[in-house]
């Protein structure tokens, strides 16, 4: 059983209240808080903490050697390497989502991406700062994906991956240059994974899962996945889903709820909400179309 996150920890002591919570497959943690009227000492985690601010903030301040300061609003971001010591007063209300990741998963990240090992991780602090790509990742995919829902989970893998690379890159100092992924998957890759997803829709399926059918890293599959379809792999696989769940309720008599779990669904509501936003009608309305 993986140790719990501190952080995540900490904030349980103090009136921050966890509205959400999950431990990815990777050991990646998510958590989703609200907070208001908080004062909050952090130190001595021994893990990295990304936080973004979802709504409200701008009463967030942080103690500095000069004195308390702020400039939190939403989609703001604060970077805390791990053993960073801060101390928060939180004046107002505040939405945040937290990202809870070691030094392993950025080892791991770089090695998966790049074939080579960093010696040293050295991650660098950052308070309120701008990152419209983290920023768009946390809300389209981390946010806006039910944590729980295996139909949601290569969505929700790949944007973490996508999201410790982008760390990697501009925040983390590696003593190196990424190098820039050019081109699409061989034919006989694609063809390899597509037969994978086609054959694997009733699991839930991770970008992982997918990447190791190509024998390639899981940042290096998506963006040449997505060269080759021309959509990310979690918006292809999700396609299928829905295609596959339309050929069923036209030519099967299969109860809905059986038709849900068939394509990956958790639930028949979360299968009635996707299908509507794809189709503009309910799983029912185009069965009775038919």
């Amino acid at each position: 059983m993986p140790l719990p996150y501190h952080v995540l920890e900490n904030l349980q002591l103090h009136k921050a209240r966890l509205l959400e919570s999950t431990r990815l497959s990777n050991g990646l943690g998510l958590a989703s808080w609200y907070n208001d009227d908080d004062l909050i000492a952090l130190d001595h985690a021994d893990h990295h903490t990304l936080s973004m601010y979802i709504a409200d903030g701008y009463q967030s301040y942080f103690q500095s050697a000069a004195g308390w300061q702020n400039g939190g609003a939403p989609d703001k971001l604060c970077l805390m390497p791990k053993d960073y010591a801060s101390t928060w007063h939180i004046r107002g209300p505040l939405s945040f989502m937290h990202l809870y990741f070691t030094d392993q998963h950025l080892r791991d990240q770089a090695e998966q991406t790049w074939d080579r090992s960093p010696s040293q991780i050295t991650l660098d602090e950052r308070l309120f700062t701008d990152d419209p790509r983290i920023a768009v990742l946390y809300r389209q995919f981390l946010l806006n994906n039910d944590w729980n829902n295996p139909a949601d989970h290569l969505a929700i893998s790949s944007a973490t991956t996508l999201v410790l690379n982008q760390l990697l890159q501009h925040y983390v100092h590696l003593g190196w240059q990424a190098p820039a992924v050019r081109g699409g998957l061989a034919p006989h890759q694609l063809n390899r994974v597509l037969d994978y997803i086609d054959s694997h829709l009733d699991q839930s399926l991770l970008l992982s899962d997918l990447a190791r059918e190509t024998g390639l890293s899981e940042y290096h599959f998506a963006r040449m996945f997505k060269h080759s379809k021309g959509v990310a792999p979690h918006q292809y696989v999700m396609n299928r889903r829905l295609i596959k769940a339309g050929q069923l309720l036209q030519r099967s008599t299969l109860p809905l709820t059986e038709i849900a779990l068939t394509c990956g669904f958790s639930s028949l509501s979360h299968f009635s909400n996707r299908f509507r936003q794809v189709h503009g009608i309910s799983p029912s309305a185009m069965r009775n179309s038919r």
